[in-house]
């Protein structure tokens, strides 16, 4: 298992991609965020197919702060059931990985 995740969300907006990037890595949730966008989404959503303009979120974290993460993600999303998804991150450059953990590491 991967000490790391790379963290995807969206939103209908880039305002509201960016005020959930700066609250998780405010809160030490994430070691950094890129807002990406505006992408166009494809989907199934309460029984209908649909298609959409979207902003991309992804954030790196650690697998422990994820849990903590998700649930900032989902609390402080503006949808009801907002899509959250983690992938493993296996590889990296050490020092990318480093800024990761100690980024995400709490203060308090």
């Amino acid at each position: 298992m991967t000490d790391f995740v790379q963290v995807s969300t969206a939103t209908e907006s880039r305002g509201q991609a960016v005020e959930l990037a700066r609250t998780a890595v405010r809160d030490r949730l994430a070691a950094g965020a890129q807002v990406v966008g505006p992408v166009t989404s494809v989907f199934w959503h309460n029984g209908e197919f649909g298609t959409g303009e979207e902003w991309q979120l992804l954030l790196k974290t650690t697998t422990d702060r994820y849990p903590q993460l998700e649930k900032h993600l989902v609390d402080h999303h503006p949808w009801t059931n907002p899509e959250v998804c983690a992938t493993p991150i296996t590889s990296g450059a050490e020092r990318c990985l480093q800024w990761i953990r100690s980024s995400t590491t709490p203060t308090d």
